[in-house]
């Protein structure tokens, strides 16, 4: 008990980050919402600049020396067939595009998997694939490593081969459905944005208030609700 206790202690004494302040948060905010913008302006939803790369063969075949076996191994399997990943930690390697995926990694760690026995998840494997958000929860009852992203248009499997991965995006039929995704797969145009929440007057009070921060002058509250200083200034 005493030992847990002192662990608890270590924890909490832990450095926290500290709080931003409201223009530095406000700031952040802008520039997320300037790069959106741009990135809908050049008629795209997202960016994977890693793909653009490949890494090294002795950079790789250092960083995977240690591994665990079974990671090793798949990952042997993986270079062998896609030829080096495009992007490589310590702890896990990238390929973007390789045969049917849109992204694969492959991860040193391992998340333990009771369905349908016992065993470890480190191989995720992604495709373009709209999932109605009615489906979702769906999909989770059936096998919490198949995995949806509604705003990228996504879906994932995780496990710890290939074929496991090809038979969970099958959704679960057995052989010969391990060896081949069975449908064609999108190529990109299934990513489901969302609509803005945010819209009329508080839209305007937002902007006003970046606007103050990033000015220094200030604008009343009820000015930026009922569009009032837009009058003015018209």
């Amino acid at each position: 008990m005493a030992e847990k206790d002192d662990k608890e202690t270590i924890r909490h004494e832990q450095p926290q980050p500290l709080e931003l302040d409201t223009g530095e948060r406000l700031g952040s905010t802008a520039r997320a919402v300037g790069q959106g913008i741009a990135h809908k302006l050049q008629g795209e939803h997202e960016t994977q600049k890693g793909a653009r790369q490949t890494v090294a063969a002795d950079e790789v075949k250092n960083l995977i020396e240690n591994w665990p076996a079974a990671q090793k191994n798949i990952a042997e399997q993986m270079i062998a067939k896609y030829g080096f990943p495009n992007e490589a930690t310590p702890t896990k390697l990238f390929w973007y595009g390789n045969g049917p995926w849109k992204r694969t990694e492959l991860s040193g760690d391992a998340v333990v998997h009771n369905w349908p026995t016992v065993h470890s998840d480190f191989l995720t494997q992604v495709i373009d694939y709209r999932v109605p958000p009615e489906m979702f929860h769906l999909i989770a009852m059936f096998d919490g490593s198949i995995l949806c992203d509604r705003t990228r248009g996504e879906v994932a499997a995780r496990c710890d081969t290939e074929s496991a991965n090809v038979l969970g995006i099958n959704l679960g039929r057995s052989a010969p459905y391990a060896e081949q995704l069975l449908f064609e797969v999108p190529q990109g145009g299934t990513e489901d944005l969302d609509k803005s929440e945010i819209s009329g007057a508080i839209l305007r009070q937002t902007g006003g208030k970046i606007k103050d921060v990033v000015t220094g002058r200030e604008e009343e509250a009820t000015d930026r609700l009922t569009g009032k200083s837009a009058a003015k200034g018209g």
